[in-house]
């Protein structure tokens, strides 16, 4: 990938004197939009027939991507016949968002048969002296760069005035150069978009595939030679000859103890079990509401029991991090026997087993939370202490890879997007000279 500083620069360039372009090429012009575009805010919504009125589909703020259109969900209102004139889309247009995460552009290319705009969306036509994909590409720099956001009018929700945005300063070079630096520009996002989906894909497969060892470790354990036997359970199936298989309710027994004097409280949540209520807020950035009376009815629980919560029937069983206490309608779980936590911690989360829960009861519809009865209508098995222990390690060793393989990917990524939006910054302002070259190679 060639950086930004290899690239051909212009030989002079002025001050454009506005701040989100800086330095632009001598010979570029430098003028507000409504002197190389026409542009119309949409239509106020209109829910009902007023009479000879056209029911038509319409884009507003939310169906604007940067760069695309969204058309996946798209409303309908009521047109009159001079509406349909005026606030139709043609190919080629851009959509800018008006509202929302103002000046959001994308270019509209006939997803629809036929479709209009809200108000809430401005619709840019460009002159026909003008290329519509570099000035896509022009305003995707001023936006990135903050400017939309800096000239909004503010009362409690952003807008992107019409008056405001046709007063905007954009440069506009000769329409070869405009028509050369969007081919290069498509050409390179595209590659870079393609790279970004790759490494996208490869982040699902190593999901799916930390998924795939969790559930084949747990289940079969780590001896490919192993005898099986049919456990006679059908969420388990075949398991180790030498494995036991056992009520839940005998491996685990209720805590019923109530909140400990010096017990902190704790937060039950999905992606980090059971962990402390200042932890959560620091590790999220969310800030949780603690209670300050009645502490002594909430439930006391020990370093590596288990929690079912208000979301088990979705994200299986959560283990305890810490010492401290829980809402009391939390059903605490404790090993009435030795366990590796870490195991029962992988095993209690497997989707085979959540589905199981799932089908003891109606509390998914009725709306109630799991409780200790549908628990132990789910049998376990238990391979003997050493063998849990040892497939833990495994999984904890694998799902460290795993992750960090993730991160590496993600930065990759972020990387990837960073370069494009540089890119995109650097060709529309000027700062690198597209050649015919570049475009060719």
């Amino acid at each position: 990938m060639v950086t930004i500083a290899e690239m051909p620069k212009y030989k002079a360039y002025k001050e454009s004197g506005v701040d989100w372009l800086g330095l632009i090429p001598e010979h570029w012009d430098l003028k507000p939009l409504k002197h190389g575009a026409n542009v119309v805010l949409g239509k106020m919504l209109c829910p009902s027939n007023k009479g000879g009125y056209f029911l038509r589909q319409y884009l507003k703020s939310k169906n604007i991507q940067w760069l695309k259109v969204d058309v996946s969900s798209v409303d309908e209102m009521w047109f009159s016949k001079e509406e349909l004139d005026l606030y139709k889309l043609e190919i080629g247009d851009l959509v800018l968002s008006e509202g929302g995460e103002v000046g959001k552009t994308c270019i509209w290319q006939g997803e629809l048969a036929e479709c209009y705009i809200q108000n809430s969306a401005h619709r840019v036509r460009m002159f026909e002296e003008n290329n519509n994909r570099f000035f896509l590409y022009q305003m995707y720099s001023c936006g990135n760069r903050g400017y939309f956001d800096a000239i909004v009018n503010r009362v409690s929700i952003a807008h992107l005035t019409r008056e405001k945005l046709v007063n905007v300063k954009f440069v506009f070079p000769i329409q070869h150069e405009q028509a050369l630096i969007a081919k290069y520009l498509d050409q390179k996002t595209a590659q870079i978009d393609e790279a970004i989906a790759i490494k996208q894909q490869q982040i699902s497969l190593l999901k799916e595939r930390k998924q795939i060892i969790v559930q084949q470790a747990v289940t079969q354990g780590l001896d490919p030679n192993v005898p099986m036997k049919d456990s006679g359970v059908d969420w388990i199936g075949m398991i180790p000859a030498h494995w036991e298989v056992r009520r839940s309710k005998f491996l685990f027994t209720q805590r019923k103890e109530k909140a400990w004097k010096e017990d902190v409280q704790l937060s039950a949540t999905q992606a980090y079990g059971v962990i402390p209520q200042e932890q959560y807020e620091e590790l999220t950035g969310k800030r949780v509401v603690k209670i300050l009376f009645h502490l002594d009815k909430r439930k006391h629980v020990e370093k590596d029991d288990f929690v079912i919560s208000m979301r088990s029937f979705q994200g299986g069983l959560e283990r305890a991090w810490s010492q401290g206490c829980i809402r009391s309608s939390y059903v605490v779980l404790k090993a009435s026997e030795k366990i590796d936590p870490s195991f029962y911690g992988y095993l209690l989360k497997l989707p085979s087993y959540i589905k199981a829960l799932q089908q003891t009861a109606s509390f998914i519809r009725d709306g109630q939370d799991l409780n200790f009865d549908n628990f132990s209508q789910v049998d376990l098995f238990i391979p003997p202490i050493e063998e849990q222990a040892m497939i833990a390690n495994y999984i904890d060793a694998f799902m460290k890879s795993s992750d960090e393989g993730s991160i590496l990917l993600e930065q990759q990524i972020e990387k990837l997007k960073e370069y494009k939006t540089t890119l995109i910054n650097s060709a529309v302002t000027g700062k690198i000279k597209i050649t015919q070259e570049m475009v060719e190679q």
